[in-house]
């Protein structure tokens, strides 16, 4: 069994989509023959906590962890925040418009904290598993990022002991949809590009998540780049019932920020209400997930209030009955320069589910390309309210009938188990 050290912040009991890329591909990398060791934080500054993902852990798998200081606590201080709340990603903002303590301190996030707040845990990471990989030595090693001070560990490692070394992009670095909103000076946006160039350099291979991406990559540095997406589980869907919702429920599952508010979608249900007297009585909006004032503001101003059922962050497992359960499963995609490559996690749990799906974004982009490949919905672009409501009154009125259902395929190829073996294959390439 060959040996792999797997960098990552996210690991459970934090919960959310950035944690379930490499828990999964862990649950499955001993059938490829790798045996992983997991360095992590301790004490993370985790957004979401959800103790349903410690079941998919490996037994007597080597987690390594090791305290981390963050400036959050100073941070919560600053902009008036409870010491126990936990800070969304994204510029998202549940309660309020922000404040200019805010605003300011997103400039302080971009332009001292580089590549972001973890920085603090590069240096003492780097001194520990120095120790650690000399006595304890190991064939290759992942980084995982978002955070990206995790691949700055993985090129500090690189250069004392010339791991072989796998860089994973689970978003991108400043390609990423919300750079311009850092405030960066050009002093610290040359020291982003340079951190960047410095990982796509020295990694033996790396990897990101969808195909747009991997061009944006390409065009930074001549060299290959690797697509290997998030997928789904199939063991996580053993032992739910399927029973559909009773209503005609558009579930929207996850993170709901500024940028994925899809307003001209608000406007077409509040649109068909009028011309679909029934609809008034069947309808049903249910957002799991945090969901950005905006958000909040641009459903009331359709007068959509009462049709709408709000749920803060459950259990993994709860998520897929709702899942599962929803007569129409909504995919509201970043409305932003890069939004072609960005490919959320859910939809893979959507595409299992086998429920409709309607998603909002660029029909060139890669979420639709996996959606038409797999005959799991449809897709309307951001402003074409049109679209909207002929897609959601086909989908009404095969609903009255209870003939609302997909025939997904080719769905196997996003298994986590199957992407496993892709990312064990360029594992295995690498290898001491």
């Amino acid at each position: 069994m060959k040996k792999v050290l797997v960098i990552t912040y996210y690991w459970p009991p934090s919960g959310g989509a950035g944690v379930q890329r490499w828990l999964k591909f862990i649950k499955y990398l001993r059938d490829f023959g790798w045996e992983p060791v997991v360095y992590t934080p301790e004490n993370p500054e985790a957004p979401v906590i959800d103790h349903s993902l410690e079941k998919d852990v490996p037994e007597n798998i080597e987690v390594i962890r090791r305290p981390i200081w963050e400036p959050y606590s100073a941070y919560k201080r600053f902009i008036g925040q409870n010491k126990d709340e936990r800070i969304n990603a994204g510029f998202l903002s549940e309660n309020k418009k922000p404040k200019l303590t805010e605003n300011f301190s997103v400039w302080i996030r971009g332009n001292l904290f580089i590549p972001d707040a973890r920085k603090y845990w590069i240096r003492p990471s780097i001194k520990f598993l120095k120790t650690y990989l000399k006595e304890n030595p190991v064939d290759a090693m992942v980084t995982t990022g978002p955070p990206h001070s995790m691949h700055m560990i993985g090129l500090g490692l690189k250069k004392a002991l010339d791991i072989p070394w796998l860089a994973d992009f689970r978003d991108p670095w400043t390609n990423i949809d919300f750079y311009d909103q850092l405030k960066l000076t050009k002093w610290a946006d040359r020291r982003h590009r340079r951190m960047e160039m410095l990982v796509l350099k020295q990694a033996d291979k790396f990897v990101t998540v969808s195909w747009n991406w991997a061009k944006d990559f390409q065009e930074i540095l001549k060299r290959p780049v690797h697509v290997i997406t998030n997928g789904y589980d199939g063991a996580d869907f053993q032992n739910i019932e399927r029973k559909k919702d009773e209503k005609f429920s558009i579930v929207h599952i996850g993170a709901m920020n500024k940028d994925r508010n899809p307003e001209y979608f608000w406007k077409a249900i509040k649109e068909l209400l009028a011309e679909l007297p029934e609809l008034k009585h069947e309808l049903e909006l249910r957002l799991i997930g945090s969901v950005d004032a905006l958000v909040k503001e641009s459903i009331a101003v359709n007068q959509l209030g009462q049709f709408l059922i709000k749920m803060n962050n459950i259990p993994h497992r709860e998520v897929l009955e709702y899942t599962t359960s929803a007569q129409v499963l909504l995919l509201a995609l970043n409305d932003t320069p890069n939004v072609a490559g960005i490919i959320p996690g859910k939809i893979f749990e959507y595409i299992a589910a086998k429920r409709p799906i309607i998603c909002i974004g660029p029909e060139a982009g890669d979420s639709a390309r996996i959606i038409h490949e797999t005959s799991a919905g449809k897709v309307a672009d951001f402003s074409d309210k049109d679209k909207m409501k002929e897609i959601i009154k086909e989908y009404f009125n095969k609903y009255l009938k209870d003939q609302l259902q997909i025939k997904s395929s080719e769905a196997d190829k996003y298994s986590r188990k199957n992407l496993c073996g892709k990312i064990a294959h360029l594992l295995n390439e690498i290898k001491t």
